[in-house]
C-alpha cells in the first residue's frame, strides 16, 4: 500500500512538472535561444527551477525554450538518480564519425519516441553557472542527451532529426492525438 502511495505521489509530481513545460506546437520551441551574458542569481535560479522540473518530470535533460525562455542554457543528468547539472552557452567542438541510432523521447512531445541518428560521442564546451569554462566529453546515451538539448537551443526538435518515414509516422500520431484520436 505504501509503495502504491509513493508511486501515485511521484506520478502526480511528474504530471505537475510536465504541465509547466512548453509542448509541441508552441513557437518558442522553434526559436533560437540567445547567448547568456549575465551569470547572476537570476540565471542560477532559472537553472535550479529547470533542474527541479526535469527531475520531477523524470527527464534526462531540459532546455530553456522548454520553459518558455530563450536563453542558451540547459540542464541534464547522466544518472537517473543523480542531481541536475547545467551548461550555459554550449557548443559542440567535436563529434565522432561513428553514428548511433536509437529512440528518443522529449518532455515537450509527450508519449512519442522517434528513431534518430546521432554522433556516438561528442565534446561540448560552455560555461558553468558562474561563467567558468566547462568541457564535457560524453558517449552513448549521454552524448545523445547533450545533442538533443543543444538542438532545443537552436529550435530543432527530434522530429527534424528523424528520417522521412519515421517523421511521417510521428506526425501522423501527433495529428491523431490533436484530433482526439
Amino acid at each position: 500500500m505504501e509503495h502504491d502511495e509513493h508511486e501515485a505521489a511521484a506520478e502526480a509530481r511528474r504530471r505537475a512538472a510536465l504541465a509547466q513545460l512548453t509542448q509541441w506546437g508552441d513557437p518558442v520551441l522553434r526559436a533560437t535561444a540567445r547567448e547568456v551574458t549575465a551569470f547572476d542569481a537570476d540565471l542560477r535560479a532559472q537553472a535550479e527551477r529547470m533542474g527541479a522540473l526535469m527531475v520531477a518530470a523524470d527527464g534526462a535533460g531540459l532546455a530553456a525554450p522548454q520553459v518558455g525562455s530563450l536563453r542558451r542554457i540547459f540542464v541534464y543528468r547522466f544518472d537517473d538518480a543523480g542531481p541536475a547539472s547545467a551548461i550555459v552557452n554550449p557548443r559542440l567542438t567535436w563529434t565522432s564519425p561513428e553514428r548511433q541510432r536509437g529512440f528518443e523521447g522529449c518532455l515537450s512531445i509527450q508519449g512519442l519516441a522517434v528513431e534518430v541518428e546521432r554522433a556516438a560521442a561528442v565534446t561540448m564546451v560552455g560555461r558553468d553557472l558562474d561563467g567558468g569554462e566547462l568541457t564535457i566529453d560524453a558517449e552513448g546515451p549521454d552524448a545523445v542527451v547533450l545533442q538533443h538539448e543543444l538542438d532545443h537551443l537552436d529550435g530543432v526538435l527530434m522530429l527534424d532529426r528523424a528520417d522521412r518515414d519515421e517523421r511521417r509516422r510521428a506526425m501522423r500520431l501527433l495529428r491523431e492525438r490533436a484530433a482526439g484520436g
